[in-house]
């Protein structure tokens, strides 16, 4: 059996979801009427205190769908330099909402409400509109870095006073909170829109939801319509969600705890040139000498032990609730005999 640290998306159900799964109450979800879509999205809009939700099938959708939500054709997107909605959504921006993309040179993934304000274009027919800012925590390629909560409320100041909407990309964002101590209540507060995802470290199959007010998740049900994202018995995919936000958070520090183990290890190597800082689940390290990326991923597979090389030098593991305390163990006596 392999030990599969390519990414958390890789996580299987556990028996006890499958089993929520095969009994869930499913409907005509296009239709409005799956109640087991209602009760889902009526529980992580209530965990935020936002208004109301909506259900996809990807995290891609929900970011996608609030981007065009957000926006007016022409105008300009500001985010970091190596977020999701930028490098891995397909030119998504582009093509579905046709805007823009002002990127920032970050801190791992993170911006700063200083950075957003010199970003934000002035009042100049040259220029493109600015629309929307749009954050992502964990930063992904960030090494699942976490922004100062005290720096989102200044964005999101920043947001208000030059009349931004703010997005979230949360797709690890229970992540996050476990390790920095912090609410759903926080977050549903400085956010006009958040995407949360639940087939990550929750574990489930399938899915992600949009979060925000009323009438602008009536908008996003359309613009889902027209991505071909309407779904019709997916209740037996909610009832994983449901499941998942019910068991699967506070486990997430166990992820965490791997993942800085895996760290400790590899840091003492004389292959490894830097580790970045772990702080939840994603452990990025930077290679030299002996093994490049490609070659450290291939001879860790000889070994069952899948992971994937992000760049010509960077590797990445990724722990996940199917990575046990024992496949760790063994992960860290194979780093020790290379």
């Amino acid at each position: 059996m392999n030990t599969d640290l390519r990414s958390d998306t890789f996580t299987k159900p556990s028996p006890a979801m499958l089993e929520a799964m095969f009994s869930a109450q499913v409907g005509d979800d296009v239709f409005g009427e799956d109640p087991s879509i209602n009760q889902l999205e009526s529980m992580a809009a209530s965990m935020f205190q936002m208004e109301a939700a909506v259900f996809c099938p990807s995290g891609t959708m929900t970011n996608q769908i609030a981007i065009k939500c957000h926006t007016q054709p022409g105008e300009e997107v500001i985010c970091d330099q190596l977020s999701h909605v930028y490098i891995y959504e397909g030119g998504g921006i582009a093509f579905n909402s046709s805007c823009q993309v002002k990127t920032i040179e970050g801190n791992r993934g993170r911006i700063t409400a200083n950075d957003i304000l010199e970003a934000i274009n002035p009042n100049d027919i040259h220029k493109a509109r600015t629309g929307l800012v749009s954050l992502e925590n964990t930063a992904n390629r960030g090494g699942g870095s976490c922004y100062d909560f005290n720096e989102i409320v200044k964005i999101r100041e920043c947001c208000l006073q030059n009349n931004l909407p703010l997005h979230l990309d949360g797709a690890r964002i229970w992540n996050a909170m476990v390790a920095k101590g912090e609410t759903t209540k926080q977050y549903g507060e400085v956010f006009d829109s958040i995407s949360i995802c639940l087939s990550k470290g929750l574990g489930t199959p399938v899915g992600s939801l949009l979060l925000g007010k009323k009438n602008f998740i009536q908008k996003a049900r359309r613009i889902r319509k027209v991505f071909g994202g309407g779904m019709r018995q997916a209740g037996y995919l909610a009832a994983a969600g449901i499941y998942a936000l019910e068991n699967n958070i506070g486990r997430l520090e166990q992820d965490h705890q791997h993942a800085k183990q895996i760290a400790a290890a590899l840091s003492k190597k004389d292959f490894v040139a830097k580790v970045m800082p772990v702080e939840t689940n994603i452990l990025i390290f930077e290679l030299t000498g002996r093994f490049s990326a490609k070659s450290l991923e291939m001879e860790l597979a000889k070994h069952g032990i899948l992971t994937i090389a992000i760049s010509a030098t960077q590797l990445r593991m990724v722990t996940h609730l199917d990575i046990t305390s024992e496949m760790v163990t063994q992960l860290i006596s194979i780093i020790e005999s290379l």
